[in-house]
């Protein structure tokens, strides 16, 4: 799963964003806050945007600001000794970038397509969340969701097969997709990929031929659809789900 990235150098652009317009307001780590609160957030907050192949920070480089995804896809790469990097991770809309008492980044943060984030200068964030119960408390199930996440990913690569992987990342897009508008993903369900198809063969451990090979196996049995490099319809949620080796939560069938 080694990923060979090219990524070009910041600055990025600012934009601006009010909390009452913002698309993950209630999915975020400040999705319990409460007016005062995030009158205070307001105060430690800026915006920033970076394109897709901007560097968002560097593994090792001190960060001073924690941040939550507004739009976009975000990969975490680490380095290997030879100079390779592989991708460990996506960020996703509404994910969290940072950590908390942790100074620098453990991972390469890179834009994969045009990235909105929603950034809190990490002090007065840090000040805040030791005062306030909601933001830890909200921080922690976001890990713990990471962390089953995580899980289901050593699962996914471990165990599955090809048919199986491909199904899953799409079922698993499909889910957040629905997430953001607090809904249940169900019937037919258009994306757009994240990913390339040599970017996702790198992401579940396939080769770019059997990505491509599953992909069509799966438009020939009319579970998807494709639209151009990256549209991908699901003719059939339920019915891809059956492919994936998952329950309908989303969980392992055992």
């Amino acid at each position: 799963m080694h990923v060979k990235l090219n990524p070009v150098e910041r600055p990025s652009t600012q934009v601006t964003l009010s909390c009452d317009d913002c698309p993950i307001r209630y999915r975020a780590v400040c999705a319990n806050c409460e007016a005062g609160d995030l009158e205070r957030l307001e105060a430690a907050k800026y915006d920033r945007s970076y394109q897709a192949g901007q560097v968002i920070v560097w593994a090792g480089e001190r960060m001073d600001f924690v941040a939550s995804m507004v739009s976009g896809v975000a990969s975490l790469t680490q380095a290997l000794e030879d100079g390779r990097t592989q991708m460990v991770g996506l960020l996703l809309p509404s994910d969290f970038l940072g950590r908390p008492g942790r100074e620098t980044a453990p991972y390469t943060v890179t834009a994969v397509t045009d990235v909105s984030l929603c950034c809190f200068r990490r002090k007065p964030f840090e000040e805040m969340m030791a005062h306030n119960p909601r933001l830890p408390a909200r921080l922690l199930e976001m890990t713990l969701d990471e962390l089953d996440a995580a899980r289901e990913w050593l699962m996914l690569l471990g165990r599955k097969s090809a048919r199986e992987k491909i199904a899953s990342f799409l079922s698993i897009l499909a889910r957040r997709e629905a997430s953001l508008r607090h809904e249940r993903p169900s019937g037919e369900i258009e994306l757009t990929l994240p990913l390339t198809r040599e970017a996702m063969a790198d992401y579940l451990g396939l080769t770019l031929e059997t990505v491509s090979r599953q992909m069509s196996a799966l438009k020939r049995d009319k579970l998807i659809e494709l639209r151009g490099k990256r549209g991908v319809v699901l003719v059939d949620y339920e019915l891809l789900l059956s492919e994936s080796g998952d329950d309908a939560d989303g969980g392992l069938v055992h």
